[in-house]
């Protein structure tokens, strides 16, 4: 017997302000950066709240041109509580987009793939289907922030 496909339902977007990369340099595999999170806002038809002016996203950037990140902070949901957030995503296109990136500068987000698997953690009792439930996030850099589209896979 086979099992059904799953299928996403969009749960909200998570707009995260972000400082600029600290090079820590390279590493042997790849160049490790960290880049501060200072806040932010969530907003969707599941959730909606502000993210905290607090963690980081630990990223190495291979010589490839994929970045492979590890984000980690929390959200303060209106009206249900806190919830941390650990959120592992890959990040890659052609070397002159990435390029681009690097620099700063708008990209189309469709030149990019940069997806995501976010887990949540909370002792909201209103928020306890965040911790039994796998997500999808789709992300777009933009100059100031990174943008989490996140959709609960049913």
């Amino acid at each position: 017997m086979t099992a059904t496909a799953p299928a996403l339902e969009y749960v909200c977007d998570v707009d995260v302000a972000v400082d600029a990369p600290v090079a820590i340099g390279e590493t042997g595999a790849g160049l490790r950066r960290i880049v501060a999170i200072r806040g932010g806002v969530v907003s969707g038809p599941a959730l909606n709240g502000r993210v905290l002016d607090m963690g980081a996203d630990y990223q190495i950037l291979r010589a490839d041109g994929s970045s492979f990140l590890e984000a980690r902070y929390a959200l303060d949901i209106d009206g249900h509580g806190l919830v941390y957030v650990e959120n592992y995503g890959v990040r890659c296109g052609a070397p002159e987009v990435m390029d681009r990136l690097a620099r700063g500068e708008s990209v189309d987000p469709a030149l990019i793939y940069f997806r995501s698997t976010p887990r949540f953690e909370t002792a909201a009792p209103g928020l306890q289907w965040m911790t039994r439930h796998v997500f999808i996030g789709a992300g777009t850099r933009l100059p100031d922030r990174v943008r989490l589209s996140v959709f609960v896979v049913r």
